[in-house]
């Protein structure tokens, strides 16, 4: 009988992880199913909890249970204990495990796919919901000179400051408005391109070859990277950060670590 891992959310419909994990497995000779599982924005915690009966071994968690998730982790890694969320469970037998494995797949994507080291760049950090926490510890480690943290509420950005200045990078949080100009990496963590707006931050954080990066990926991203090309950024959507992501969970339940660029490219060309 198939190991059996899930993507659970509401709306989860318009997935790519079922494809993607399919593509994994393939590739490394794990014998898998993967599904999708809507769970009711009210029941999520028993939704979960029989699957997990059901004997699967487990699941990514999308919009809006991350938080939940974590909370009902027996054990939890560094990076979801910094995010204060979880996009992947692991049901152990003495426990589920948690991580978030939204920031590595972000800065593998940016380092490895886009060719962007962070080590000693200005970077911007657009929106502090659950999204900018999952990813802030991951940017961190990869050692930028330093992350600006913008929101339309600063006093979210100021939490994510304190929260992380432990680590060791120059760290500070400003509303929108008060982003700061000429940045060598952007990266849209805000929910705007939902609504196909542009971007929630000025031009000027902008200089010609400033990597621009939304978390959104297919027609959704269009608005943010047409407005980053018309400002000679290099505009990029978030479809590596989501395969790179959904490696790291593969690891984290498999320890076996698959290529990512053949899926990437597949996705691509799908899209």
């Amino acid at each position: 009988m198939k190991d059996r891992y899930a993507v659970v959310g509401n709306p989860v419909e318009h997935s790519r992880s079922p494809a993607i994990h399919a593509m994994f497995a393939e590739q490394t000779g794990q014998d898998i199913v993967y599904q999708r599982l809507l769970a009711p924005l009210d029941g999520f915690e028993p939704s979960l909890r029989a699957f997990a009966a059901g004997g699967a071994k487990g699941c990514n968690i999308t919009v809006p249970f991350k938080f939940e998730a974590f909370g009902l982790a027996a054990v939890r890694t560094e990076r979801a204990e910094l995010a204060g969320a979880a996009n992947t469970l692991r049901f152990d037998a003495n426990g589920w495990a948690a991580d978030n494995t939204d920031g590595a797949g972000l800065v593998n994507d940016l380092q490895h796919n886009a060719g962007r080291p962070l080590a000693g760049l200005k970077v911007l950090l657009v929106g502090a919901g659950g999204a900018g926490a999952g990813v802030l510890g991951s940017l961190i480690a990869a050692k930028p000179a330093q992350i600006t943290i913008v929101n339309r509420s600063v006093d979210k950005a100021e939490a994510l400051v304190a929260s992380h200045a432990h680590l060791g990078v120059a760290l500070s949080a400003a509303t929108l408005p008060d982003a700061p100009a000429a940045q060598d990496v952007v990266i849209n963590a805000t929910s705007t391109s939902l609504a196909g707006a542009a971007s929630p931050v000025d031009a000027r954080v902008l200089k010609p070859g400033t990597l621009a990066l939304d978390m959104m990926y297919g027609p959704k991203a269009q608005g943010f990277l047409d407005w980053a090309a018309a400002h000679g950024a290099e505009p990029r959507d978030g479809l590596g950060m989501l395969v790179e992501q959904a490696a790291e969970a593969f690891f984290f339940w498999r320890g076996v670590r698959p290529d990512t660029a053949p899926v990437l490219a597949a996705l691509r060309a799908s899209l």
